[in-house]
């Protein structure tokens, strides 16, 4: 009895410690989980209270849940920070999950207040989603850019456009531009200032009496293209626009002329064409006329014998007068005979 006993409590020790074992090895594997969470968090979050950025344990554990990237968030936060800004963690994390870059726009928030550039949070946000770079945005604004037109993308190296005179004349221009922070959601892009741009450039050297008065004043070009307030409804302010080259082409006016001159001849020549056609046709219905009433004079003279035998048959003619009638007609051939030989020996 007393075996059976000291059996039965060494069973009940050896199951306890089997169970101890188990709850330490689930409580081993909960402190792993919990470390490779929480350490990357732990760092980040040193980092934040660091550089006194006050971004919480809590909010960090927040993020990774919620599928933001904690690194991102913490980094711009501290840079914010660090600048002067007073942008939230709850802010940056809602421009996140839009979609938005937020590096590029904390960025460009810094460059803006460093150049005195009143630029806000709410429209730097708006600029980023709709897909233009604020960051360029602002360093365009701090530092203008060359734009040039027309674009060498497009394959074409110069803007070409005829005087008055009808030479053709061909010019580059450079646009210095900055951008407008204001304009950039909706405004239009660099291809609308190289278009209007352009369009300028030829109105100019249209409205000029001749070639000669571009080359003088190759300043007038721009002069009157700045004045036309090119920059409306763009995200840019234009600062000057400067003709770089100017170089004579073709004379325009001149082959125009020469092609309009050769469709003229084309044209009247057809029209001769036609008229003699025309007089063809006429010639051909004459001969056609001619041969028809030849046609009717050889039925008439067939008729005179049959109206002869009814003569003689009626007794209106008599054999004297038949003679007499071939007599008349015998020497009528033979005057028209003598007629014709004599005017051959004339010749």
């Amino acid at each position: 009895m007393l075996t059976t006993n000291l059996l039965l409590a060494a069973a009940a020790a050896q199951g306890g410690g089997s169970f101890r074992w188990i709850g330490i090895g689930i409580l081993i594997l909960i402190v792993i989980v919990f470390l490779a969470i929480f350490l990357p968090m732990f760092g980040m979050w040193i980092q934040a209270l660091s550089a006194k950025a006050g971004v919480g344990i809590f909010e960090l554990i927040g993020m990774k849940l919620r599928k933001v990237n904690p690194q991102t968030i913490v980094l711009s936060r501290i840079q914010a920070v660090r600048a002067g800004l007073q942008l939230s963690t709850e802010e940056l994390e809602t421009h996140y999950l839009a979609g938005g870059r937020v590096m590029n726009v904390v960025r460009a928030l810094i460059a803006a207040n460093r150049a005195n550039i009143n630029l806000s949070f709410q429209l730097a946000t708006a600029i980023d989603l709709a897909g233009r770079d604020i960051l360029e945005a602002v360093q365009t604004s701090v530092n203008p850019k060359v734009i040039d037109c027309p674009n060498a993308a497009s394959g074409k190296v110069t803007i070409d456009a005829v005087a008055r005179d009808g030479i053709q004349v061909k010019a580059k221009a450079r646009v210095t531009v900055r951008a407008n922070i204001d304009r950039l959601v909706g405004g239009a892009t660099e291809e609308t200032i190289i278009a209007r741009v352009g369009e300028g450039i030829v109105t100019t050297i249209g409205s000029s009496d001749t070639y000669k008065s571009v080359l003088e004043n190759p300043d007038r070009i721009s002069k009157a293209v700045l004045s036309k307030g090119l920059d409306a409804g763009t995200a840019f302010e234009i600062l000057s626009i400067d003709i770089a080259d100017v170089d004579v082409g073709s004379n325009i006016g001149a082959s125009l002329q020469a092609d309009q001159a050769e469709a003229d001849k084309r044209r009247f020549q057809a029209e001769a064409e036609k008229r003699r056609a025309m007089a063809l046709a006429l010639e051909q219905e004459m001969r056609a006329t001619v041969v028809e009433n030849r046609a009717k004079v050889v039925l008439a003279e067939a008729d005179i014998p049959k109206a002869m035998a009814e003569a003689f048959r009626s007794g209106n003619l008599g054999i004297m007068d038949y003679y007499k009638m071939k007599n008349i007609q015998a020497d009528t051939s033979m005057r028209d005979n003598i007629g014709s030989t004599g005017k051959g020996e004339q010749k």
